[in-house]
């Protein structure tokens, strides 16, 4: 048996008319606000990359420095440092507003240009005639965050901001560590599709961390506590600038309760406030389409509910399988357990 067998429960079954067609396997953990596991399927120690679910924490030394501030940075601009945009107009405006405000060079994004996520974005990029841009890069708002910590603690040398022993590198990942609660010296670290470092935890401390954004007085750092206490709820008045029209990262933030955002290869990370906990999963083989269905099951099993939210979740995903007809052709459901 191997250890991905032996780690990962059985999350979801998709099925073809009668015949179970796909499984997807992974992880699910519930951790309370003192960072204590109380429910899971599957592994919780499992090592996991946060991929863009870091987001949301990589900001907080932009806001702790009060690099917002010293530039003038609204509080709608500063979302997008947490999100992993569609290159929405709004989004796009927001990163070269900061630019300008920074008096920073968009050509120093270490990304390839990309086109919009948004798929009338996209088009109305085709009809003016627009090259690629690298500023319609999903990521686009994360390196911001990191290119301004640069220029703040190392302004020199502001376009390694990407390079892992760069100042703003280890600040992110002192902050990324502390927010997890797990030991920085512990943390492995990869290259994320975008050319940055990304940064792998237990699973569980993915969960600890959206606790932490969620019950924001459990943040042991002050510095990073009273950075939280002002932009936490900078995502809940323009959660658009999480993800854009459409997506969950963005509709889910509309919940005033719910901290919460997701990333790359299935990986999702979600804080209550009110119940004072923190949840987060991995879609073993990196399918994000089944992400609503697991978020509800989740929800419905710790006895989580508020209507406008789960309508939503129906509404992305009701478990209906359509062919390309927009015929029904089948069903998925969660199966998994948490205990």
């Amino acid at each position: 048996m191997t250890n991905y067998e032996r780690d990962t429960a059985i999350l979801s079954e998709e099925y073809r008319g009668d015949l179970l067609d796909l499984i997807h396997e992974g992880y699910v953990v519930v951790v309370d606000e003192n960072g204590d596991v109380i429910k899971s399927a599957g592994n919780p120690e499992a090592m996991v990359y946060y991929r863009s679910a870091s987001k949301p924490v990589q900001a907080l030394p932009v806001i702790a420095h009060h690099l917002d501030e010293k530039y003038g940075i609204t509080d709608e601009e500063s979302v997008i440092f947490a999100g992993s945009h569609a290159g929405e107009s709004f989004h796009v405006d927001a990163v070269k507003s900061i630019f300008k405000k920074a008096d920073m060079n968009l050509d120093d994004l270490i990304m390839n240009p990309a086109y919009p996520a948004n798929a009338e974005a996209n088009e109305e990029r085709i009809r003016k005639g627009m090259p690629k841009e690298k500023v319609y890069h999903n990521c686009s708002g994360k390196h911001t965050g990191a290119m301004l910590l640069q220029k703040e603690l190392d302004p020199e040398n502001i376009k390694d901001y990407w390079k892992v022993d760069s100042a703003a590198q280890k600040e992110i990942l002192r902050t990324m560590a502390e927010i997890s609660e797990y030991p920085e010296e512990k943390v492995m670290i990869g290259i994320d599709g975008c050319g940055v470092p990304v940064f792998a935890v237990p699973i569980k401390n993915i969960a600890v961390a959206f606790k932490n954004l969620a019950c924001i007085d459990t943040i042991k750092d002050e510095s990073l506590r009273e950075a939280a206490k002002r932009y936490v709820p900078r995502i809940h008045e323009y959660p658009l600038m999480m993800r854009g029209t459409g997506f969950l990262c963005s509709l889910i933030n509309y919940d005033p309760n719910i901290v919460a955002k997701g990333g790359a290869n299935g990986v999702y990370g979600i804080g209550l406030k009110k119940e004072r906990i923190g949840i987060a999963f991995k879609v073993k083989d990196g399918t994000e389409g089944i992400w609503p269905l697991i978020v509800k099951s989740v929800f419905e099993q710790i006895g989580y509910y508020n209507e406008e939210t789960f309508a939503m979740l129906d509404r992305l995903n009701s478990g209906v399988i359509h062919n390309d007809n927009d015929t029904p052709v089948g069903t998925c459901k969660c199966v998994f357990e948490l205990k």
